[in-house]
């Protein structure tokens, strides 16, 4: 029997699972998803049980699979039939979507496929010379595997840049380095203002939370721009997009002229009574292609100058959402701070954090209760700390990226070792393929990702295997 384990059991793990246990398999298929906490189909962002925590997109877009656009839709109609294609429905309602796609793919699989769940960490996985490798748990007990597909990439924030005899208040109670955890939030004290470390998505889910909880005291965002996100409209039909924009961009890229074109488009629209949203809308399809067509360093440029504006527009929240923020705003709930952060003075009964406004040489000085770490998930595989990406990267069958923003990865989804050759037994699909593709966040994407990849595996099983009776490619 061959077997395809699967590291991850987010969205991408989850469906790439549905998609294999779907078709009819070339060769006896095991299908192995190994998963740390043991609650399939959450990750970070399904697995909140937060109301207040809705998803980023239309329920209408947001269908797992593809040809199944509309697949989520109804399954949200079937739990609250006033659910239409332009809710936004609860993070929750998703990832219980998940579980119900998983749970029929593997009760129906087809004869010669079969399903496991496997709760556990991977901490190293050795490849064998007879092909294939060994995946290892924390916890001694070993897989074989003929392929191992990668599907994580949502890790902790990263502690905010300090000189070294700052850092040891991320050692603090009072400092929350991962809003995320379960339970995370506890430490807060509702009657004590708290800084959030960050403006962006994770920013607007914590403010959100903490409200939700009771906490009265002031709450303070601090990020070198002070950018807060931006929302979507209140729309029932997808819009229509222009396409002329990103021909004007390919003539001549650099990051310079995709800001200038940008704008004009935008400024152009706006005089016709458009919207910005159309505008940037109409740059989905080909983000790709307009990321590689920039040369190394103009990408590094764009990830300096132009990324933080282009996450507040490009990635939004829902219009509820985005009402409660800056209803928070105005009542000075919520006060924004474009500034960096400079230390941190730790006393019995508060925390003294110092910052420096943008623009200004003097620093001043705010004193919460407690910082949350809200600057989003840690997407440099360079440094980070987890056991399995270490070992990866030490064993030399995985290389960083240049840009800190996931793994090099080939057309096939095959990972490149350090001498830069893709592998024939290890795949990565999720949110590092952003060195390649730039967008690799959201769902639609995601979910063409993750069928482009199930193909992949099939075609290569079925160039792999024996000719078995029964089975037909």
């Amino acid at each position: 029997m061959t077997t395809i384990v699967i590291i991850g059991a987010g969205f991408c793990g989850t469906t790439l699972a549905v998609q294999l246990l779907r078709r009819p398999p070339v060769t006896p298929l095991d299908v192995v998803l190994v998963n740390r906490s043991g609650l399939l189909a959450r990750g970070v962002a399904y697995g909140t049980r937060t109301a207040s925590h809705v998803l980023n997109v239309p329920a209408g877009r947001m269908g797992a699979l593809p040809g199944e656009e509309d697949g989520f839709l109804r399954f949200a109609q079937r739990h609250d039939p006033k659910v239409g294609a332009g809710s936004f429905v609860a993070r929750r309602t998703y990832g219980d979507y998940l579980e119900s796609l998983l749970a029929d793919a593997a009760v129906h699989a087809p004869s010669g496929c079969r399903f496991r769940a496997v709760v556990g960490d991977v901490n190293r996985i050795q490849p064998l010379a007879s092909g294939g490798a060994r995946v290892m748990l924390n916890n001694g007990d070993a897989l074989l595997a003929d392929k191992v597909v990668l599907s994580m990439g949502n890790y902790a924030p990263a502690d905010p840049p300090l000189a070294d005899e700052q850092r040891a208040f991320y050692s603090s109670p009072r400092y929350v380095r991962n809003p995320w955890h379960p339970d995370a939030l506890w430490v807060v004290k509702p009657d004590q203002p708290v800084l959030l470390v960050g403006t962006g998505l994770t920013m607007l889910d914590v403010v959100l939370d903490l409200r939700d909880r009771g906490h009265t005291a002031p709450i303070y965002a601090l990020s070198r721009r002070g950018l807060m996100p931006q929302a979507h409209r209140d729309l029932e039909t997808p819009p229509v997009y222009d396409e002329q924009l990103p021909r004007r961009m390919f003539a001549r890229p650099t990051a310079r002229n995709y800001l200038r074109a940008v704008r004009t488009a935008v400024a152009v629209h706006a005089r016709a009574g458009g919207d910005w949203r159309d505008v940037i809308g109409a740059l989905r399809a080909l983000t790709p292609q307009l990321w590689q067509a920039l040369p190394l360093a103009e990408r590094q440029r764009f990830l300096r100058h132009v990324r933080p504006y282009w996450e507040i527009h490009r990635h939004r929240c829902a219009p509820e959402l985005g009402r409660r923020l800056q209803a928070e705003v105005d009542s000075g709930g919520l006060t924004l701070i474009a500034g960096r952060l400079g230390g941190y003075d730790e006393r019995p009964e508060a925390v003294r954090v110092r910052f420096r406004r943008r623009g200004r040489a003097a620093s001043e000085a705010l004193s919460v209760g407690t910082v949350i770490n809200c600057t989003g998930p840690d997407g440099d595989t360079r440094r980070l700390r987890d056991p399995l990406i270490a070992g990866l990267r030490d064993d030399g069958l995985v290389r960083a990226d240049r840009l800190g923003l996931g793994f090099e990865v080939d057309e096939h989804y095959a990972l490149r070792d350090h001498d830069g050759v893709a592998a024939s037994w290890l795949h990565y699909v999720g949110p590092f393929l952003k060195y390649r593709d730039w967008e690799a966040t959201a769902v639609p994407e995601l979910r063409q990702h993750v069928a482009a990849l199930a193909e992949v595996l099939h075609r290569e099983l079925a160039q792999q295997a024996p000719a078995i009776s029964g089975f037909a490619s």
